[in-house]
């Protein structure tokens, strides 16, 4: 690769993520704000905001006012991604949407199980630490426990982690680290603009999540 073509990638991704964040705000309607990105320091990629040990590096808000810093609106998100072109996209949960978060094996297991029921499924992100995001109606978080513990698991026994009020997650194509990129399972699509309630995905995600950590307690013997 030539040196015009390298200098040229940083440019070409921050057009991606600028029209990606746009789309976001004006198709869907969701608040976006933008967040860390990664940068090249001494042959190797370091999240900006300078911490070397940064456990989410290149996916974290830049300011400790992320929460009023997102906007629904696609002008102020052009604008706002035109000055950080290379800042990674960040949702804030508890608005539009909760986020279920749950391995990728289990993920899988109940996207598999939920398309077979013909349940009624929202956009799903897959992150490059091998977890998975169901979208759901906002909501959802303070009821998982009970719901959890009503299908007979106990919530801390299961890896299954609601995200809501006072959270985010990474949207495609924001990059975490040196593993890749946060990628859709399921697309947001005219079809799945309705999000699902949290009962309607729990029981299946429950199980895979319980199924799994039964898996994994017998391989420890």
């Amino acid at each position: 690769m030539g040196v015009t073509e390298a200098a040229q990638i940083p440019q070409q991704r921050g057009e991606q993520l600028l029209d990606h964040a746009v789309r976001y705000a004006e198709e869907r309607h969701w608040d976006v704000f933008p967040g860390t990105w990664l940068e090249a320091v001494e042959g190797r990629e370091q999240c900006s905001c300078g911490d070397t040990d940064c456990l989410s590096p290149g996916a974290h808000p830049a300011r400790p006012d992320w929460a009023n810093q997102a906007t629904g609106s696609a002008v102020a998100a052009r604008r706002l991604w035109s000055k950080t072109p290379r800042a990674s996209i960040l949702l804030p949960t508890g608005r539009t949407f909760d986020a279920l978060d749950v391995s990728e094996s289990a993920g899988f297991l109940a996207l598999a199980r939920l398309e077979r029921m013909d349940l009624p499924l929202g956009p799903v992100t897959c992150t490059p630490d091998r977890r998975m995001l169901f979208f759901v109606l906002p909501g959802a978080a303070p009821k998982i426990p009970e719901l959890v513990r009503t299908l007979g698991w106990a919530p801390s026994s299961i890896d299954l982690v609601a995200r809501g009020e006072g959270h985010y997650v990474a949207a495609p194509p924001t990059r975490i680290g040196g593993h890749g990129a946060v990628q859709w399972a399921r697309r947001p699509t005219p079809a799945n603009r309705w999000l699902p309630d949290v009962d309607e995905l729990l029981s299946p995600l429950a199980y895979a999540c319980g199924r799994e950590a039964a898996a994994e307690r017998a391989r420890r013997g």
